[in-house]
């Protein structure tokens, strides 16, 4: 028995992984992005004194490190899950 998503049974459903794919990519580009900028005013703010602001740069640092973990481990984790179902 072969267990899998049927994309095909709603309208528009053709161009689902296109949009899921470019989605992806935009949360990873903008993800790297926020860490090299949140990475740079961290050091900046450390290096003048300012730990106000070096606190909230290595919070957003922190939070971009987690969005692209997340982001990554969420395709891994579908992926895992559909492999599993085609196995039942």
């Amino acid at each position: 028995m072969d267990v899998f998503p049927d994309f095909g049974a709603t309208s528009g459903a053709v161009e689902l992984p296109q949009v899921i794919g470019a989605l992806l990519m935009f949360v990873l580009v903008i993800a790297v992005l926020m860490l090299i900028v949140c990475a740079i005013t961290w050091a900046l703010a450390s290096s003048h004194g300012n730990y106000h602001t070096a606190t909230r740069a290595r919070t957003g640092l922190l939070v971009a490190l987690g969005t692209a973990v997340l982001a990554g481990a969420g395709v891994t984790w579908l992926n895992w899950l559909i492999t599993l179902g085609s196995g039942l």
